[in-house]
């Protein structure tokens, strides 16, 4: 299998940290990808032109994160990330969700700073603030969805508190969350996260 990443991305994290959750990591090749680059082919991999794409021993281009980690979870015997149908698949799947939108909502906030100052609207950046504080006092309430066998949600959430501390290290998430704060503390020192802790691109 071959994975288009870049070490920055916190979906590309996603997957990463599933590979070497699941014991997968030596059957992907990565290929470093920098989507924004001009000159770059990823939109001949993937038409969305988004990393992560992954391709697989058979030829198919499977791309958006969720995906990506599902199929690979299909592809080893051990405990599963993405539960079996019933009730531990909603909790993982909302996890996961809530754990995505944060990252979204980085996502959008940090392409409108990047516009040049005249053309930014400060609003938006303060609504993506806000979905961002609203998913994480959603966490610090329901702290016991956070325990329990690791599954994708756990992932999901702990990459994008990851990248956006990477990314915003003002952001202050931490203060009145103090529960968050110590189950984040604690889950990145597994090996899979800090064997993939977000980076600039060499």
């Amino acid at each position: 299998m071959k994975l288009r990443y870049n070490p920055a991305s916190p979906y590309v994290r996603k997957v990463t940290v599933t590979l070497i959750e699941t014991g997968l990591e030596d059957r992907v090749e990565r290929i470093p990808t920098n989507p924004h680059d001009p000159e770059t082919d990823i939109a001949t991999v993937n038409p969305l032109g988004k990393i992560p794409a992954l391709i697989t021993d058979d030829g198919e281009v499977l791309v958006d994160s969720p995906v990506i980690c599902e199929y690979l979870d299909s592809l080893h015997d051990g405990a599963k990330l993405f539960p079996a149908p019933g009730a531990p698949r909603w909790r993982a799947l909302r996890l996961l969700a809530l754990g995505d939108g944060m990252t979204d909502a980085g996502v959008l906030r940090r392409a409108e700073s990047r516009r040049p100052e005249a053309f930014r609207y400060d609003k938006w950046v303060d609504r993506q603030n806000t979905v961002i504080g609203r998913a994480m006092d959603a966490l610090e309430g329901e702290l016991e969805r956070l325990d329990g066998p690791l599954t994708i949600g756990h992932i999901a959430v702990a990459c994008s508190i990851g990248w956006l501390d990477f990314r915003f290290p003002d952001l202050d998430w931490r203060a009145g969350r103090p529960g968050l704060a110590e189950w984040f503390e604690a889950f990145s020192e597994r090996p899979s996260m800090t064997a993939t802790v977000p980076k600039e691109a060499a």
